[in-house]
């Protein structure tokens, strides 16, 4: 599946797995994230901690009509605010997906799968 947009020039198709990697890489880039996660723990393994490669298995791209939404599923650092890694990587993945894709997202909706000490 892809997301359509439609320009005066013409029609670009941008593929999920695109969106999916752009949204995970702005993700690491944020303070108190370990690493993106896998959305099917029990499958994909308890433990497993995605490359960059991987990102579009921890990242889910929707689209409803006109609306996009973003679901994303990280691993946290021990001893970091939750909620404010939480809302860091929704806003950096907003505003990341709006100036390399030109993607405005309605939501991003973070899923926190676990927490873990960060390697130094």
């Amino acid at each position: 599946m892809s997301i359509e947009l439609k320009t005066k020039y013409g029609q670009i198709d941008i593929s999920n797995e695109v969106i999916a990697t752009v949204a995970g890489g702005a993700a690491i880039d944020c303070y108190g994230i370990v690493g993106m996660a896998s959305k099917n723990q029990i499958k994909d393994g308890l433990t497993e901690i995605l490359r960059k490669e991987n990102f579009s298995k921890g990242v889910i791209v929707r689209q409803d009509d006109d609306s996009i939404y973003i679901d994303m599923y990280i691993i946290v650092s021990y001893g970091t605010k939750i909620s404010e890694v939480a809302h860091n990587v929704q806003t950096k993945v907003k505003y990341t997906l709006d100036q390399t894709v030109g993607l405005a997202v309605d939501s991003v909706n973070i899923f926190v799968q676990g927490v873990r000490v960060a390697n130094p």
